[in-house]
């Protein structure tokens, strides 16, 4: 029997039990999104996929929330997402390496810079 996302991050130890679900969640979203490019989702279009979701669901809240699950940067996306491989909640291709995630975009930017007060 697989882990749950719960044993995952508790085996893991550097993200919250919410932070691997919002990962997985985004999958299926960005999967939604991106329909008319094939099927598999780059490390770069989750990341974009992700951010979008995040944007969609807590707004100017996004940056806090990603920080309150210790997730910081587009790497720690990748972290997550490749935990869930070994777990085989997600695959891989083998060209697909975790370097896809480094600096894809800044989080201040993304969450932060394109709100106005």
């Amino acid at each position: 029997m697989k882990s749950t996302p719960e044993e995952i991050a508790k085996l893991d130890g550097r993200y919250s039990p919410e932070a691997f679900h919002f990962v997985y969640e985004g999958l299926g979203y960005t999967v939604k999104e991106f329909k008319d490019s094939p099927g598999h989702v780059s490390g770069q279009m989750l990341c974009e996929g992700l951010r979008r979701l995040a944007l969609e669901r807590w707004g100017r809240l996004a940056l806090l929330v990603l920080e309150s699950w210790r997730v910081r940067g587009t790497r720690d996306f990748g972290e997550i997402v490749y935990a869930l491989i070994e777990h085989e909640w997600m695959s891989a291709l083998p060209t697909d390496t975790i370097e896809d995630f480094d600096d894809v975009y800044s989080f201040h930017a993304a969450f932060v810079d394109g709100f106005s007060f």
